[in-house]
C-alpha cells in the first residue's frame, strides 16, 4: 500500500506539472461558463449579469443579493410600455439601479395620468352629446303636448345639453310691479303643470327675470326681490296643483342681470320681464346652480 500511495502521489504531481505548463483556451472556457450560466441562472430568460455600481455580478448565489431590486425595476413598466414591445430582456439591459427604476415608475405615472386625462375629456364630450340628445327629445315632446293644449304660441321652447327651458312673457302672468299670478295667467300655468308632471323624476327650476328699470314699493324693494317672489309664486302654484315632489321644484330670482333683449327699447324690456321654467334632463337633474 505504501508503494501504491507513492505512485498515486507521483502521478498527481505529474499531471499538476503538465497543467501548469499548458495554456488554457479562454474562448472555450467562456463558452463553458456561459453554458452553465444559461442553465442555472436565477435571472429570467437565462440572463447572465446585472451591472451594479461599476461591477458585474455573476449569475448564481451572488446575484440573489440584488435580485429584488432588479425584479421591482423591471416590473415598474406601465401597460402601455409593455404593449409597445419592451420585453424583459430590454428591461434587464436598461435597468441599472433603484434610481433608474424610480425614474421609469415616474415616467409610467405621467403616461397614465395623460391617458386618464384623455379619458375624462372623451367622457365629458360623450356626456354632453347624450345630454343634448335627451334634451332635444324632451323639447319635441313638450312642444307636441303644448300643441294639444293650444298654448304653443304663448311659450317659447329652447334646449341645451342640460335642460329644456320654457319662457313665459311676464305680461301674461303679472300686473306691473306685482308678484302674484293674475287670474288670466292661471290657465296657462295649469296646462304647463300637467305637462311637467310627465317629468316627475327630473329637477325643475323656476326663474324670475325683470328689466333694468328701477322699482320700489312697500312690498318689493327692488327688481331682485320682485323677481324672486314671482318665481316663488309660480313654483308654489305648481307644487300645489301637481303630484310632483316639492323637493324637485326650486325657484330663484335673477333680477335684471340676465337679459335676453336690449333694455333700451320697450320691446326689449318687455321680453326681459319673463319667467323661465327649466326642466333638467336625467343626466343633469342634480346639477342646478
Amino acid at each position: 500500500m505504501s508503494t501504491f500511495s507513492d505512485l498515486m502521489n507521483l502521478l498527481l504531481c505529474f499531471f499538476v506539472l503538465l497543467f501548469s505548463m499548458s495554456s488554457v483556451n479562454e474562448e472555450k472556457m467562456e463558452m463553458i461558463v456561459q453554458s452553465f450560466q444559461n442553465t442555472f441562472s436565477v435571472l429570467p430568460s437565462g440572463g447572465t449579469t446585472v451591472k451594479q455600481e461599476g461591477s458585474l455580478i455573476s449569475s448564481g448565489i451572488s446575484a440573489l443579493e440584488q435580485f429584488d431590486v432588479y425584479f421591482n425595476a423591471s416590473t415598474a413598466q406601465t401597460g402601455d410600455e409593455r404593449n409597445q414591445g419592451n420585453n424583459a430582456d430590454s428591461a434587464q439591459s436598461n435597468v441599472g439601479d433603484a434610481g433608474l427604476a424610480q425614474g421609469i415608475e415616474h415616467s409610467g405615472e405621467t403616461d397614465t395620468s395623460e391617458a386618464t386625462e384623455m379619458t375624462k375629456e372623451e367622457a365629458a364630450k360623450k356626456l354632453e352629446e347624450e345630454g343634448l340628445k335627451e334634451s332635444e327629445q324632451m323639447a319635441e315632446n313638450i312642444e307636441a303636448m303644448m300643441g294639444q293644449f293650444g298654448i304653443q304660441d304663448m311659450v317659447e321652447v329652447d334646449f341645451n345639453g342640460q335642460y329644456v327651458v320654457l319662457t313665459l312673457n311676464g305680461a301674461l302672468l303679472f300686473e306691473p310691479g306685482k308678484a302674484e299670478v293674475k287670474e288670466e295667467g292661471l290657465p296657462l300655468i295649469d296646462k304647463l303643470s300637467q305637462i311637467l308632471q310627465t317629468y316627475s323624476t327630473n329637477m325643475i327650476q323656476v326663474e324670475g327675470h325683470t328689466d333694468n328699470v328701477p322699482m320700489s314699493s312697500a312690498t318689493y324693494e327692488n327688481n331682485d326681490v320682485l323677481s324672486m317672489y314671482r318665481a316663488l309664486y309660480v313654483a308654489d302654484y305648481i307644487r300645489d296643483h301637481t303630484s310632483l315632489a316639492p323637493s324637485h321644484i326650486v325657484s330663484a330670482g335673477r333680477g335684471e342681470y340676465r337679459p335676453i333683449a336690449d333694455n333700451s327699447t320697450a320691446e326689449g324690456r318687455a321680453r326681459n320681464r319673463r319667467v323661465e321654467i327649466k326642466v333638467f334632463n336625467s343626466l343633469n337633474s342634480y346639477d342646478i346652480d
